[in-house]
């Protein structure tokens, strides 16, 4: 069995000021460095392995202060990078909330794509680090993709990951 801490990247400026970041880099604010620290010392004690991160920076900032006590190096997955939002990256969220999906822009990753993403970063945490404790640093939709394939359940079931949340799944 092989051990996932499934952690959300903490808040960066945008997530603060409500932009879609989709597969910008990102960087953490005062607050989510706080909030990485918080996950440091919580998981300071504990056995991980292997410390891996989605390769926008984001994510790599928040993995390295988790990974710090380690001492550990993260290595960076392209396939737990956030989703692609097209032509919706950088808009304020508030101005998207009222547009259905039937009126989204064809350039967004569609959540088939998504999933495939997820189901092929399951397979590679599962096979390339079995019975090993990992701990991961994604973005809320792809970490949501994520545990809808783990779960077998949709999207929309699954609840919202807060920024430097952890969750754990049993591959």
């Amino acid at each position: 069995m092989t051990t996932l801490y499934l952690v959300r990247h903490g808040e960066t400026y945008d997530n603060a000021n409500h932009v879609m970041q989709g597969q910008t880099p990102g960087e953490l604010n005062e607050n989510g460095i706080a909030q990485a620290e918080s996950v440091s010392h919580q998981m300071a004690n504990k056995e991980i392995d292997v410390f891996v991160s989605s390769d926008l920076h984001r994510s790599v900032q928040t993995c390295e202060i988790i990974a710090a006590p380690h001492h550990a190096q993260v290595e960076q997955i392209p396939l737990l990078r956030e989703r692609d939002w097209g032509s919706f990256t950088g808009k304020y969220i508030p101005n998207l909330q009222n547009v259905k999906p039937e009126e989204w822009p064809e350039d967004i990753e569609s959540i088939p794509r998504l999933k495939s993403r997820a189901t092929n970063f399951l397979t590679y945490i599962k096979t390339t680090y079995p019975d090993k404790v990992v701990l991961a640093v994604g973005h809320g939709i792809i970490n949501k993709a994520i545990q809808s394939v783990y779960y077998k359940k949709p999207m929309n079931e699954i609840k919202p990951m807060t920024n430097a949340e952890v969750r754990i799944l049993i591959l």
